[in-house]
């Protein structure tokens, strides 16, 4: 009932992002039942690869609680962490992560590849599948939108072809 609850404040940051126009993924970071690190999707806005919702996550956890380990901390995120996102939850010692959605596309805990289960020296658990259906129901309906937006969109040319 637990993962449930902390999904749902990651699934309002999801939410949050695609307000914004941003692919609609949040993620929380708890320890002892306090939600410590949220993050949200900011790739469009801040105009960075880095701006994971994981990343942030982390990095807001890091601020509030002094340091860079979070051995004690559980992770929540409504989308399968990519490549980038797993190693920065190794390399923060994170002991477990719960998401939503499976991204078959760029997941890096079982979907495309397991960074968890190579021979790095941290290996957190993972449960996945807590409110899969609305994480994907938020996914797919952002990308709809946007492809109908982009159909209609008028065509960039460069300014020698105008």
């Amino acid at each position: 009932m637990e993962d449930v609850s902390f999904m749902d404040a990651a699934l309002e940051l999801a939410k949050e992002a695609a307000a914004e126009g941003e692919v609609p993924v949040g993620c929380v970071i708890v320890r002892k039942g306090q939600i410590v690190g949220r993050g949200r999707n900011r790739r469009e806005t801040g105009k960075t690869a880095l701006g994971h919702a994981e990343i942030e996550a982390i990095g807001d956890a890091c601020k509030n609680l002094g340091g860079w380990r979070l051995w004690d901390c559980t992770l929540y995120v409504t989308l399968e962490p990519c490549p980038m996102c797993a190693g920065a939850i190794i390399n923060a010692r994170i002991p477990k992560v719960v998401f939503g959605a499976s991204d078959t596309k760029c997941g890096a805990c079982g979907s495309v590849c397991d960074l968890f289960a190579m021979d790095f020296n941290h290996h957190p658990e993972v449960v996945k599948g807590i409110r899969e259906g609305e994480s994907k129901a938020l996914l797919t309906d952002f990308f709809e939108k946007l492809r109908v937006e982009l159909r209609t969109r008028p065509k960039w040319k460069k300014p020698n072809e105008i």
